[in-house]
């Protein structure tokens, strides 16, 4: 039986799915140069990630818009681009959005991993066919890095520093002749070079082993920015607001989330992710990784948890219940930092939800 999908029903459309109507409109509009292979201009894909008022364009990328810059010109030289940072900085997003904007699609994306293999990067086959036929473009199965190059359009590889090096180091042919060998097909067939538009952007984060090992060879290839967590308080509470909004709406929870207990849940992740106070104080900082992300996944849960058990928008006393997991992952004891962050600096802040999230303490013992 055939399903139609449509967007709703999807719990997380692609960035060319979910901003259509916006990149079909720069599309139409766009009369600036454009890189061989792309589908828009540098200034009009800047325009895409940091958003442009007066054109209805939304900003989707909260960070440096000279990162953008630098990032898109990378792109459109015969470097690929790393993005480092820690955890939660959206870095995965940033390269979705470039390759929405660059090339209309951000699915050619390899999830980088201990068990990433070669295959999954370039290409495997189809061993009924090969079995049958012998190796023909029939029995080939291309990966992204090959539709990419094919294709000419950008490749997404995840958490590249997670992959072996012998792995990681495959790369080192496509990024320098920009051509996938094919020894076992004859002919043209056995070579696939790459068309104007292919680039890859990588990711890596700066929490896990293996960042450094990277070899200098692959290094080489690749120009390295750094995404850095979101400065200022509004600009992050505001993040979170809106995305925690969106999903909660996808979610099926009718009630927005309240801001006030967005304002605590903020103020508290920026508290335990600095290990500074507020005012100043040295606070214990957790193993646990802090991020914007996760601040936005926690609302998301606090929003599910009082709409779905009492009908109602979450409260403080949920924000300490689903900081329970969030802090809990990596030690122990970064239960009981959290524990004494709420019995030492929540106490100094002032209004009324931050004294219902002193009150809930209690909950972490639960």
């Amino acid at each position: 039986m055939t399903v139609q999908t449509t967007e709703e029903q999807l719990q997380r459309p692609p960035a060319e799915v979910r901003y259509a109507d916006e990149l079909a409109a720069l599309r139409a509009a766009d009369s600036d140069p454009r890189p061989p292979g792309w589908q828009l201009s540098l200034r009009a894909a800047r325009r895409f990630i940091t958003g442009d008022d007066s054109a209805g364009i939304n900003r989707k990328f909260v960070g440096n818009p000279s990162l953008v810059d630098r990032a898109l010109v990378t792109l459109a030289t015969s470097r690929g681009l790393m993005l480092v940072g820690e955890p939660g900085t959206a870095k995965s997003l940033l390269s979705e959005l470039i390759a929405a904007a660059v090339s209309g699609t951000s699915t050619l994306t390899v999830q980088g991993g201990a068990a990433t293999t070669e295959d999954q990067i370039k290409y495997g086959w189809n061993y009924a066919l090969l079995v049958s036929e012998g190796p023909s473009t029939r029995s080939l199965v291309p990966a992204p890095m090959l539709r990419g190059m094919a294709e000419g359009r950008i490749v997404r590889f995840e958490e590249i520093t997670r992959c072996p090096l012998e792995v990681q180091d495959s790369l080192l042919s496509l990024l320098s002749e920009r051509v996938v060998a094919i020894p076992e097909l004859d002919g043209p067939d056995g070579m696939v070079f790459a068309k104007q538009g292919f680039n890859v952007i990588a990711t890596a984060n700066t929490r896990d082993r293996g960042v450094n090992e990277m070899s200098a060879a692959l290094k080489r290839r690749f120009n390295f920015e750094t995404v850095f967590p979101i400065p200022d308080l509004d600009t992050e509470l505001a993040l979170v607001e809106a995305e925690a909004s969106a999903l909660l709406r996808r979610s099926g929870v009718e009630a927005p989330p309240d801001r006030d207990v967005l304002e605590v849940l903020v103020g508290t992740f920026r508290e335990l992710r600095a290990g500074t106070s507020h005012d100043g104080r040295a606070a214990d900082r957790p193993s646990a990784v802090m991020s914007t992300a996760e601040a936005v996944s926690v609302a998301h849960a606090v929003g599910v948890r009082g709409w779905f058990l009492r009908g109602e928008a979450g409260s403080a006393a949920d924000v300490v219940a689903c900081l329970a997991g969030t802090a809990a992952k990596d030690s122990p004891e970064d239960l009981a930092r959290l524990r004494r962050c709420l019995e030492q600096q929540v106490p100094r802040r002032r209004g009324g939800q931050w004294q219902a999230l002193y009150d809930a303490r209690h909950l972490l013992d639960g």
